[in-house]
């Protein structure tokens, strides 16, 4: 024989050799009879069976099996058994039955009726289980439920893998405990950590809120949770949505990230961005990242952009009030705005703008060291300029002239959303160009006084009283006020930051 013949024969005898060891190694182990009060002999089909009945005890590998009565086929290494079936899989682990159909070479047991799966931490019920004793898992597919210490948790099919407390369920899924009750499609569930993984359509409703997402994990014992895709928590009075949201129950805290979303229904208010925090336990929300807040209203929303937004609650957990810094700006159609912070009080429905604040109201531009806005039924109420008071309204936007009134302190009174009376305190000053029904300019006032009432009609200067060490002259059209003269001082014209459309918010 030459020596590639040789070297064949070796290679074929060591794979018959290791082929016939691993067939040894494989070959399925017996259902070996321990006790039974009975033994008889019968027949299965064709196949030879013992009757073994009263008290039975069988035993495969290191598992006991107890059933008050077996059908053992010694030949298929298989048995039925029948009325109070025990599987003892360990010190731990036991399953009950009324009816086991046992298969010695895979090592599958089914089991009928009345079913329970107890280990150490949790109890599955069901009416037809499988379980996999390779394997270590069991498995239904006709509606079981297990119950650990926090939970109650029903399906349609469900894995349960009892060597790491891992389960798998869909179909009709149902999670129930003292807090809340969860419904989804799919879910992942750790006994240990009592850690939910769900997946598709999800609701978990309690007595404070719900939950929407189609993704997410919530654990019991810690009451922490993350959801995402179609995210929202709507409580009574408010929604939060976002691309995710991370909530801690203890705490009452939440994170959102993504297209955030808080519209509060009571206010009428909805603030979006795309990262924010709420702290309602400690009485304030925050959203930032292109935040915006819109206070809605049929006929003219307010649309209102900062770099933050802050939103404090009182001990109801009710708004209170809402920050807005830094380069705050906003849009309605019959008013704009801008400074660099602003407060909104949400009990009497007003507003605060400090450091630069500029307002513009149809032609009027107002501005002051801080502004203070009233507002009644979403309207404008009243309107005070505080400190260095200062409206000014276009009178020619070819010859760029303009109507100045400027005091101390300055309030406006509206109807209708419209400015009708103002009334300045401290060192009040005037420059108005007087036209004719035609328009045609037949001089200009120019006053000043300790204080001034002046009347509005169509946001149109049609009168104005000076009261108090009144100074007041009527200048020509032409020719004496030039220049610099026909600007009070610390005229400034800011037409160019004003917000003509909700997307100017963005503009700084």
């Amino acid at each position: 024989m030459n020596h590639q013949a040789v070297k064949y024969s070796a290679l074929l005898f060591l794979f018959s050799f290791v082929a016939f060891s691993y067939a040894v190694a494989q070959k399925p182990s017996k259902v070996k009879i321990i006790r039974a009060d009975d033994l008889k002999a019968g027949k299965q089909g064709k196949d030879k069976i013992q009757r073994l009945v009263g008290n039975v005890i069988l035993l495969h590998d290191s598992t006991y099996l107890y059933c008050d009565s077996v059908h053992l086929n010694e030949k298929r290494n298989s048995f039925d058994g029948f009325g109070n079936v025990h599987i003892k899989v360990s010190d731990t682990l036991n399953i009950y039955s009324d009816i086991l159909n046992y298969n010695g070479d895979n090592k599958i047991a089914e089991l009928h009726h009345n079913v329970r799966l107890i280990d150490s931490r949790a109890k599955l019920y069901t009416d037809h289980l499988w379980y996999d004793r390779i394997n270590n898992y069991a498995w239904y597919l006709t509606g079981g439920e297990i119950i650990d210490t926090a939970n109650n948790l029903v399906s349609r099919r469900g894995y349960y893998y009892t060597n790491t407390r891992k389960a798998i369920f869909s179909d009709s899924v149902v999670l129930t405990n003292s807090r809340y009750v969860m419904d989804c499609d799919s879910l992942n569930y750790e006994v240990e950590s009592e850690q939910s993984f769900f997946y598709g359509p999800t609701t978990i409703t309690s007595d404070s809120n719900l939950v929407y997402c189609e993704n997410g994990w919530y654990n019991t014992k810690t009451d922490k949770s993350f959801f995402s895709q179609n995210a929202y928590i709507i409580t009574k009075e408010q929604k939060l949505s976002g691309d995710t949201l991370y909530y801690d129950r203890n705490t009452d805290f939440g994170l959102a990230y993504g297209n955030v979303s808080l519209l509060d229904t009571v206010q009428q208010m909805l603030i979006k961005g795309n990262y924010g925090e709420f702290k309602r336990r400690a009485g304030f929300s925050f959203v930032t990242d292109s935040a915006v807040a819109i206070m809605i209203d049929k006929k003219d929303s307010l649309f209102l952009h900062s770099d933050t937004l802050w939103i404090h609650f009182d001990s109801t957990q009710s708004p209170e009030y809402m920050l807005a810094y830094h380069k705050m700006k906003f849009f309605r159609n019959d008013m704009q705005g801008m400074c660099d912070s602003l407060v909104y009080s949400f009990s009497d429905s007003t507003i605060f703008l400090f450091n630069s604040p500029v307002l513009w109201s149809e032609q009027n531009q107002l501005t002051a060291d801080s502004i203070r806005i009233a507002l009644s039924n979403n309207q404008v109420d009243t309107l005070a300029l505080i400190n260095s008071a200062f409206i000014i309204s276009i009178d020619d936007s070819v010859k760029k002239t303009y109507n100045q009134i400027k005091g101390r302190l300055l309030v406006s009174y509206f109807k209708n959303n419209e400015m009708k009376v103002i009334k300045i305190w401290g060192n009040s000053e005037s420059l108005y160009f007087v036209r004719d029904e035609y328009k045609r300019l037949m001089g200009i006032n120019k006053s000043l006084s300790s204080d001034m009432r002046i009347y509005l009609d169509s946001n149109q200067i049609k009168g104005i009283t000076p009261i108090l060490n009144v100074d007041s002259h009527m200048y020509p059209p032409e020719g004496e006020l030039q220049g610099d003269d026909l600007l009070l001082k610390n005229f400034i014209w800011l037409e160019g930051k004003r917000p003509l459309k909700k997307e100017d918010i963005f503009i700084w």
